[in-house]
């Protein structure tokens, strides 16, 4: 048996999930068989099932079928959000998303962990909060505890590990502050939707 943690000693905290264990295991029930399985389109229907668990889910918001919430009465979502494909809302603390954001496809938002240096692998949980108009490009992971502050564009892949600065461009591993969204000159785009600067 490894010296570094002994699982037989792990014990989940006296009200950690902020439900009891039915009302997680109806939720889980409820995600797979009818939030899972809803049409694209339905995005009301999937607005109406976080409710109806707690979550607070402000108007115009869209999520794909395929987010993944753990505690949906740990979630709030501000007006006109978008949370893309497979994006993974591990909510074992409070998660707080602004309007006008987005999240794209296979983010991962990290609100807990485990602490390597106990022998019982005490779990923790500690609160992410994403402002206003921000944008984290696909792939991108949040840690516990970070502060996502309005306007913050996250490149692909991005893995941010601190609060970031308002209208920042974040990038890399982990991810660095590179640029002021503010300053970014706009794309030209054709009315078909064609991107036209090769830059």
């Amino acid at each position: 048996m490894s010296r570094h943690q002994n699982l037989a000693l792990f014990t989940l905290p006296p009200g950690f999930r902020g439900r009891s264990a039915i009302v997680v295991q109806l939720w889980w029930i409820v995600q797979s068989v009818f939030f899972h399985a809803s049409p694209q389109v339905a995005y009301g229907w999937r607005r109406m099932l976080l409710r109806l668990f707690g979550a607070q889910i402000g108007k115009g918001v869209i999520l794909r079928p395929s987010v993944r919430i753990t505690y949906p009465w740990k979630v709030r979502i501000g007006d006109h959000s978008q949370i893309g494909d497979r994006v993974e809302l591990y909510s074992l603390g409070e998660i707080e998303i602004g309007s006008h954001s987005v999240v794209s496809q296979d983010c991962y938002i990290c609100t807990g962990g485990h602490d390597p240096a106990r022998s019982d692998f005490a779990i923790y949980e500690s609160p992410v909060s994403i402002g206003d108009g921000v944008w984290l490009a696909a792939g991108c992971f949040v840690m516990p505890g970070v502060h996502v502050r309005n306007g913050t564009f996250a490149k692909v892949r991005s893995l941010l590990v601190k609060d970031t600065e308002e209208s920042g461009i974040y990038a890399g591993s982990p991810a660095r502050w590179v640029g002021n969204r503010a300053e970014l000159a706009p794309l030209e785009i054709s009315p078909e939707g064609r991107r036209l600067d090769r830059d």
